[in-house]
């Protein structure tokens, strides 16, 4: 005899309850496992895929790492120093962009921009206003990621997490297919696969498909001689899990600083905006359909929302649940409307002689 809906409701209730209450005081400490887990996640179906191909799981797992560990050095002597330089250089030259903008006005619309103007003032406000904040934000994350504990937390225990869960994730999944409650089981199977579906197409999918504009708006960039085009870049690949936005933010900030580059070299303010066409292009037409597929099952709108509530609730880490909780929120949303089609609270009292 099955427990009735009552009970089975409050007891998944306390496990959501559970899960919000050690997500909010334990945040800080979970960090690296989530983080780790995530990288698991992420690079499961290439272990699967070596398996495949005759290795054992623990020297799939072993490549993985040399190949992670490889790139991951490349990345921190070749790349991450230009960075950082480029994005410190790129809010110490904010103010004299708003200059260059103020004097661009005043040529072109000296009635606007008087000494004494409301454009005037703004626009001085705003610039120093980035500077500083932006100095400050730039200070406060190069001192945190030169902290001890963040250095332990993203060069130790990250990787050493994701090695393991990597190595153990099908014995792990395994013993919780075990632990679901045999009546419900089939069911709980099928949204699992439905979620894992989503989370595959938007994770892998959509990691991928960052990964690879990011690179090719960086590169693109700078071959064109756009100043700060890595940094630029990056923050174009990074948000393009956001339908458009990305393109539209990286876009608007390459442009915004080739008009004062290349002020009258219309060609070459042309061949920046061109980079992002065509990045939109191949974007929308190889690689989306291609790597995360037509229906992803988030749409943009309950992302941003989802990431908007977890990240000022939970901070960082909030973020980090947030597509997995928003991709399991979906599902279970679709199956309860589903059901409640084929209720009688939907469909009515039926008539057998209709």
């Amino acid at each position: 005899m099955s427990l009735p809906i009552g009970t089975q409701m409050k007891y998944w209730g306390i496990a959501c309850a559970v899960f919000f209450v050690l997500l909010w005081f334990l945040g800080d400490v979970i960090m690296p496992f989530l983080l780790g887990g995530a990288v698991a996640y992420f690079l499961d179906p290439v272990a699967d895929r070596l398996e495949s191909m005759g290795l054992t799981r623990a020297l799939a797992v072993t490549v993985i790492t040399i190949f992670a560990v490889a790139a991951f050095v490349l990345i921190g002597l070749l790349i991450l120093p230009t960075l950082i330089e480029q994005a410190v250089a790129l809010v110490d030259t904010v103010p004299r962009v708003f200059q260059d903008l103020q004097a661009f006005l005043t040529d072109r619309f000296p009635q606007l921009v008087d000494s004494e103007s409301t454009i005037r003032k703004s626009l001085t406000s705003v610039a120093m206003t980035i500077q500083e904040r932006g100095g400050e934000m730039l200070e406060t994350l190069l001192a945190s990621v030169s902290s001890l504990i963040n250095v332990l937390i993203l060069f130790v225990i990250v990787p050493v997490v994701a090695f393991y869960l990597l190595y153990d994730w099908d014995r792990m999944i395994a013993e919780i297919d075990e632990l679901l409650p045999r009546e419900h089981a089939p069911t709980i199977r099928r949204l699992a696969r439905e979620i894992d579906q989503t989370l595959a197409s938007f994770i892998r999918g959509m990691g991928t498909v960052c990964l690879i504009l990011g690179t090719y708006y960086a590169i693109a960039l700078m071959a064109v001689g756009l100043q700060f085009g890595l940094v630029v870049g990056a923050i174009a690949g990074l948000i393009t899990f956001i339908p458009y936005v990305g393109a539209l933010v990286g876009g608007s900030l390459a442009i915004g600083l080739a008009l004062f580059q290349f002020w009258g070299e219309w060609f070459s303010i042309g061949l920046v905006a061109g980079i992002f066409v065509l990045g939109q292009v191949i974007e929308g037409n190889v690689l989306t359909p291609k790597l995360v597929g037509n229906s992803v099952g988030l749409h943009p709108v309950w992302l941003i929302f989802a990431l908007s509530v977890f990240g000022a609730l939970f901070g960082f880490v909030g973020m980090l649940v947030a597509v997995p909780v928003a991709a399991a929120i979906g599902v279970l949303t679709r199956f309860a409307i589903g059901r409640y089609k084929n209720s009688m609270l939907y469909r009515g009292p039926q008539d057998p002689a209709a």
